[in-house]
């Protein structure tokens, strides 16, 4: 599983940590995550995707 997140579109609005936060991570320098997760945290992350308000985060197997 691969993970992208747009940086054009995302606005940092940190949903995508609170769906995912084994993922994705809000700090002073705005959002990081893991490009490649575990599958375990496959859930979580398409629950981040579709809760993107900005729809900046694409997931590919």
């Amino acid at each position: 599983m691969k993970v992208k997140v747009d940086f054009e579109l995302c606005a940092n609005l940190g949903q995508c940590a609170l769906a995912a936060p084994e993922v994705f991570s809000m700090g002073a320098g705005g959002l990081t995550y893991d490009e490649a997760p575990a599958e375990s945290s496959r859930d979580a992350v398409e629950e981040a995707v579709d809760v993107c308000p900005m729809q900046a985060i694409g997931l590919d197997d």
